[in-house]
């Protein structure tokens, strides 16, 4: 089902779905019982943009951390449940806006209950999240290996359980570390639910490779009117992963703000340390709020033309640059003050 017409799910004081915006998502990396170091990751990655964020909870002690940690953040908080149905009650008792189970990891029929009786009393969404890495041996076996087909029907098994126990308030989580399957098992999803869907490219790499299959993976995805919140999963920074985000989301004009930054690949006519200065430039502009593209070009000769789209630029020469705007040449400027330049533009910018 398109985003447009998926379930609405209220997850602390944000909703998904029903055409609501696609949010971004990301996980800690800290352990979470500590609570300081915990608390200092999510408010960076609140500064970058994450709009949602989830927390391991391995043990009562994390559990028990939850409600430390939502006091200090601003964005609603995941627990993220393995196993153990005891956590997920605690976490929820203890502020969890939003868990993330494999009811098929849970155990009996009777542990799931227990935590959807106590989401509902809550009002608390579960999402049911099932990964290629986790599908139950019948169904690798109904299918011949591991299958868009076999996630899609493990999944929604787990809904089902679900709803039997009178359940609704879903969000649900398919993911593979490879593409296509991916890509396939979303479509098929999509088609047969419509429950809102959080989708991400899981163990996709380093910050290098997961970006490139996450940006192809959730590319196609989300161009297909699929997905009502989304996480880059990369072996890195979390921050990172909010930026890759963002850009895949702005790049699909599925969100608006933020500068872009073109640049120009170099070539035998750049004069000037291009790379470095477009890495600075990039830098430079994550914090201003304004919704315009910059260029970054090699050629002073050709720089302003070919960027001729972008709203402020600057062009590298010998020993000097030029900075323009809209395609119209501002003035000259020495090369070691071109960053300078730029910053005195957006920070004056109308």
């Amino acid at each position: 089902m398109h985003r447009e017409h998926t379930k609405t799910v209220r997850i602390g004081d944000r909703e998904i779905g029903g055409g609501n915006p696609i949010l971004i998502q990301s996980m800690t990396n800290t352990r979470t019982q500590d609570v300081q170091a915990t608390v200092a990751q999510i408010l960076d990655l609140e500064r970058a943009g994450c709009e949602i964020v989830r927390c391991t909870v391995p043990d009562r002690e994390a559990a028990l951390a939850l409600g430390e940690i939502k006091k200090q953040i601003h964005i609603p908080l995941v627990a993220d449940i393995h196993f153990d149905y005891k956590m997920a009650v605690a976490a929820m008792e203890n502020g969890a806006d939003k868990i993330r189970i494999n009811p098929g990891n849970i155990g009996s029929a009777d542990k799931v209950r227990a935590v959807a009786d106590v989401a509902r009393e809550r009002k608390i969404p579960i999402r049911v999240g099932v990964n290629s890495g986790s599908l139950e041996r019948n169904l690798v076996e109904k299918y011949g290996g591991v299958t868009a087909e076999g996630i899609v029907e493990s999944a929604l098994d787990k809904v089902h359980m679900l709803e039997e126990m009178d359940f609704d308030n879903l969000v649900i989580s398919i993911k593979s570390s490879d593409v296509m399957m991916s890509v396939k098992a979303h479509e098929l999803l999509a088609a047969r639910t419509n429950y809102p869907l959080h989708v991400g490219i899981t163990e996709a790499g380093t910050v290098c490779s997961g970006n490139i299959k996450s940006a192809i993976g959730l590319g196609l995805i989300l161009n297909g009117g699929i997905g009502d919140t989304v996480r880059v999963s990369l072996t890195g920074d979390p921050v990172e992963e909010i930026k890759s985000a963002k850009l895949i989301l702005r790049t699909l004009g599925l969100r608006k703000g933020g500068i872009e930054v073109v640049s120009c690949p170099t070539c035998g006519r750049t004069r000037i340390d291009l790379i470095g200065l477009a890495w600075k430039v990039e830098k430079l502009v994550e914090d201003y709020p304004l919704d315009i593209k910059v260029a970054v070009m090699g050629c002073a000769v050709n720089g302003p033309g070919e960027a001729r789209e972008a709203d402020l630029g600057i062009a590298g020469g010998l020993g000097e640059g030029l900075l323009f705007k809209k395609g119209e040449i501002l003035r000259k400027v020495p090369e070691e003050q071109l960053l300078e330049a730029l910053k005195e533009e957006l920070d004056n910018w109308k």
